[in-house]
């Protein structure tokens, strides 16, 4: 079966999360570097890659790498490369990229340089003068790096974070990768009840549920190498399959949600039927005040409105002091808060045992955790 060097894009901070996930499901050569992980495996790894990566943004086929400083350079060194044993003679292939601290930084000049020599690549071997583009779609992704060019296909198309239960989510929402890598820092007991008095539209909830029943994140949605003709039939197919006999529909977890909208109550009642989860989760219009748990122990992990976004700051420090008085330091309880205040700690009333810096969207955070009772 065709090798394949493929690279996982995700946020910054979530590569070894993200390289974690890659190693266990059998890819090679897995190296993670900033803001994305780079790995080798056969179409049947790139499909279980959809399938699986809760953390990562999405899957792409490498193509090629090269240096480029002019354009010249740039359309030589996407011409070389063998676009012919993917893309076929009707396939669409949009360009897409961006370019950072490079000699070429006009991202639709690059485009347009990519896309014509591709062209010219596959005319020379499918000896055809125009290209329609009304098959399937290969997006081709690029990146420019300091003159260092990464050329792609995109196999997922939506981002892998599009699990398919959340079309409508709350103001302030969490990315679902984000949200999934919470839970996973967090390390939930198998038979865990995770909580969030700051439920949303259920994202963190939701994810931690996919997580602790072994269900697949992309079992719901489809993926754009699914229409490719080069892809083997049956591939992805089978990978479902391999997914839906290891879901645990044994595991003894809850989750328990809040939040003092009712309507992101009834949205995070309605995501979770979507999701397949509904029968272990529930959850009610409450303060955080309130925040009254009677299991023995449990998890805490949650996204607390932010002074930048939905309250300001002052309100929202206020709201950390309401938080460290009902989340008290106790045998069997661990507590995540992510936040991007960086006095997050003096307002909740103690330091983090351990401390986490991710990104949320473009804005730098850090997840608060604590473990020790």
């Amino acid at each position: 079966m065709q090798s394949l060097c493929c690279c996982a894009p995700c946020l910054f901070g979530l590569e070894g999360l993200a390289a974690d996930e890659l190693r266990r499901m059998g890819a090679q050569q897995v190296q993670a570097e900033n803001g994305r992980v780079l790995f080798a495996g056969d179409w049947h790894t790139l499909a279980a890659a959809n399938l699986w990566l809760r953390t990562a943004e999405r899957v792409e086929i490498v193509l090629g790498q090269f240096n480029a400083a002019t354009f010249d350079e740039l359309f030589e060194g996407t011409r070389a490369l063998p676009w012919e044993d993917f893309i076929g003679r009707q396939n669409a292939f949009p360009v897409k990229g961006w370019s950072l601290d490079s000699a070429l930084h006009s991202v639709p000049d690059c485009q347009s340089i990519i896309k014509k020599a591709i062209v010219e690549r596959l005319r020379g071997r499918y000896h055809v003068a125009w290209f329609e583009e009304t098959g399937p779609a290969l997006p081709v992704r690029f990146s420019i790096r300091k003159n260092a060019v990464t050329l792609m296909l995109d196999s997922s198309g939506a981002g892998l974070h599009k699990r398919g239960y959340r079309a409508v989510a709350s103001q302030a929402p969490i990315k679902e990768t984000l949200a999934a890598a919470m839970v996973a820092l967090a390390r939930p007991y198998e038979d865990s009840v995770l909580y969030d008095p700051f439920c949303g539209s259920g994202t963190i909830l939701i994810e931690g549920a996919l997580q602790a029943c072994n269900v697949a994140p992309g079992l719901r949605r489809r993926f754009a190498a699914e229409e490719w003709d080069c892809l083997p039939a049956g591939t992805f197919a089978a990978a479902r399959d391999q997914a839906r006999a290891q879901i645990n529909r044994q595991a003894p977890f809850r989750c328990v949600g809040a939040d003092l909208d009712p309507a992101m109550v009834a949205l995070t009642l309605q995501n979770a039927q979507k999701a397949g989860v509904a029968g272990r989760l529930q959850a009610a219009a409450a303060d955080v005040a309130a925040f009254a748990p009677t299991t023995p122990r449990g998890i805490v992990v949650t996204n607390p409105p932010y002074g930048e976004r939905l309250l300001d700051v002052q309100a929202a420090r206020e709201l950390y002091r309401r938080m460290g008085a009902v989340m008290e330091k106790k045998p069997g309880w661990r507590y995540a808060v992510i936040s991007p205040d960086e006095q997050f700690e003096e307002h909740f009333g103690r330091p983090a045992d351990k401390k986490r810096k991710l990104y949320n969207g473009m804005l730098r955070c850090t997840l608060y955790l604590y473990f020790k009772g």
